[in-house]
């Protein structure tokens, strides 16, 4: 059950998703207008350009690839299935830190590869808290986190009892990803692509903190 993970989850969801909502906003504002928090729109747009704009193909099956391999680097640094310290988390938010970096460098300049930067990063993100304690925790998409929620209603609906701190933790990552796209459109409107320095500082600093925190517990 979600009540076996750690306290300190529902912060540091609320943060992943808040920094996952800036990059994609970010990413969506940016010259080409290209979403990287997810692939739900980058698959079907895929399928649509087989038939329209096969020349743009190659492009969108490099966000896909790119996502795949940043959940690839997570998935060779994290073993087991259950949230606990002295995993690798301080490691791969750095290394998030790094490939925004280049992405900002690289969307700095108008290129196409800083979109496979920004998608590895979120893909490394997302791959951080897979399903743990009954909890499905995606940091980078809302889709199943709507539908979970709204599955949670429903059997509320029938008389079953709700399981608050699910709900609260669903609730949170929500709002840190809606927060975090308010932000990323706030902050892009004044620096541009720069913005991509806030994501990568947070990484930054979430990594520092959970390194002194668990280092001392």
């Amino acid at each position: 059950m979600v009540a076996k993970l750690p306290r300190w989850v529902e912060y540091g969801a609320f943060v992943l998703a808040l920094n996952a909502g800036f990059i994609n906003a970010v990413g969506l504002l940016d010259f080409e207008h290209q979403a990287v928090s997810h692939l739900s729109g980058t698959a079907t747009l895929i399928g649509t350009q087989l038939i329209s704009s096969p020349t743009n193909i190659f492009h969108l099956i490099g966000i896909v690839v790119s996502f795949l391999v940043g959940a690839s680097l997570s998935g060779m640094l994290l073993t087991g299935s259950s949230l606990k310290l002295g995993r690798h988390y301080d490691t791969l938010l750095f290394v998030e830190a790094c490939l925004l970096m280049a992405a900002l460098l690289f969307l700095d300049r108008q290129s196409l590869i800083g979109h496979y930067f920004a998608s590895a990063a979120c893909g490394l993100q997302n791959a951080l808290a897979t399903k743990y304690s009954g909890a499905i925790i995606r940091t980078t998409h809302m889709t199943g986190i709507v539908t979970d929620l709204g599955i949670m209603l429903g059997a509320v609906s029938r008389g079953k009892a709700l399981d608050r701190r699910k709900a609260l933790l669903f609730f949170l990552i929500l709002l840190g990803f809606i927060t975090g796209g308010a932000l990323g459109a706030y902050v892009f409107a004044l620096v541009q692509v720069l913005a991509l320095l806030v994501p990568a500082i947070i990484c930054c600093l979430l990594s520092f903190v959970y390194w002194i925190y668990r280092r001392r517990i």
